[in-house]
């Protein structure tokens, strides 16, 4: 079975503070929710659009965001 090595936590990044955007999951701290990313991607958008519209995130951010995601999902799937 494959593994995926473990470079990086989504646990480095991914924040979620009562006082900001209602206490979702956000980016470093900052205002820009795991939300907004995925549905940045969902809507056809690439990486690299991303990271030119948003220069204040890396790709780090948009892998800890999928990362998240799916530990949410994995986690649910085996409640």
């Amino acid at each position: 079975m494959f593994k995926k090595p473990n470079l990086m936590s989504y646990r480095d990044r991914i924040t979620m503070d009562p006082g900001k955007r209602g206490g979702k999951p956000c980016i470093r701290g900052m205002r820009i929710t795991v939300y907004d990313v995925l549905s940045y991607l969902a809507s056809g958008m690439s990486v690299e659009d991303i990271l030119a519209d948003f220069p204040y995130l890396t790709r780090e951010d948009i892998l800890a965001s999928l990362e998240f995601a799916a530990e949410r999902e994995r986690r649910t799937a085996s409640a």
